[in-house]
């Protein structure tokens, strides 16, 4: 027998902080639904640091991502834990998924199905282009320039003809050690935000507005962007499971986050299936449905 069931990973910063700050409190207070809605239905449940070395992965039946939220900034050393830990417990949502979600190449594959993203262009590690050159190729007056692994907004930048020179010499050196995407920026952000959908196996659950700061584009807290209910309308409910209906398999939970493009249709900005942040104190009963939808998982795989 196992000692648990399921343990819930999160990442150093949130296991016994010894000052709580706002950031912090709500990750606590998020674990907890999850945790709590999962013991509900039975479970044996741990929570832990992805990267704590006294925790031996084969105490547990499966680990689902929750707030794993440091794993971009130490991407080599998680890619390696992913690998070990793999092969000693199981993932939710699996292996496959995680490993296909977890660089935004997925785009193109999402776009070869026929669901609207951005126009993005990736440039591939050790691409000696200068952002000049691909500011150029793309003929856009405004983009955004990321890493294809990223997080938080990391390495997150509005680029124009302007200031294109302030963001060639970090450009170089991110270009060196990894990809990169440049997406034309959708001006709409600005003015009407993002749109979040959860979805617990394939269905929708509920909605988040996400709104930038005045004078930004990033709609991260980390910013000063701010959270709003939000009540989706059938066609934004229809765009969500449709998206997320085109994975393989179904993942046990996601978030479909989506903008309205240049065009005024919508589109997949990110589709998050490893560690989303779930709001679920936005619609308590939710952590319900989440646990419903793991416990279900988990049975089927012979628990």
């Amino acid at each position: 027998m196992k000692l648990y069931d399921i343990t819930i990973l999160t990442d150093s910063r949130f296991v016994n902080p010894v000052e709580i700050d706002e950031n912090i409190r709500t990750v606590l207070i998020e674990d907890n639904f999850a945790k709590e809605a999962l013991e509900r239905k039975g479970l044996k449940v741990a929570r832990t640091n992805w990267d704590n070395p006294d925790f031996d992965w084969t105490d547990t039946s499966f680990a689902i991502f929750k707030t794993t939220w440091d794993y971009f900034d130490r991407f080599g050393e998680f890619s390696k834990w992913l690998d070990d830990t793999s092969r000693k417990t199981k993932f939710i949502n699996p292996i496959e998924t995680i490993l296909w979600n977890i660089d935004k190449h997925y785009l193109l594959d999402l776009k070869e199905k026929g669901v609207n993203i951005p126009d993005t262009m990736f440039i591939e590690k050790g691409d000696k282009r200068t952002l000049l050159d691909l500011f150029n190729k793309s003929e856009w007056k405004d983009c955004i320039l990321k890493p294809s692994v990223s997080g938080a907004a990391r390495h997150t930048y509005k680029l124009n003809k302007d200031n294109l020179s302030k963001y060639e010499y970090i450009y170089s050196e991110l270009i060196a050690e990894e990809s990169m995407m440049l997406q034309e920026f959708q001006y709409n952000i600005l003015s009407e935000g993002e749109l979040t959908f959860v979805v617990f196996d394939g269905k929708f659950s509920h909605a988040i507005l996400k709104k930038a700061k005045a004078g930004d584009f990033r709609v991260q807290d980390d910013f000063g962007g701010t959270v709003h209910d939000y009540f989706a309308t059938e066609e934004e409910i229809v765009f969500a499971e449709d998206v997320v209906s085109l994975c393989s398999p179904i993942p046990v939970y996601g978030r479909v986050d989506v903008i309205l493009d240049n065009n005024n249709k919508l589109a997949v900005s990110e589709l998050e299936l490893i560690e989303p942040e779930l709001w679920f104190r936005n619609k308590p009963n939710s952590a319900d449905m989440f646990a419903e939808s793991v416990f279900k998982e988990i049975k089927s795989k012979g628990l």
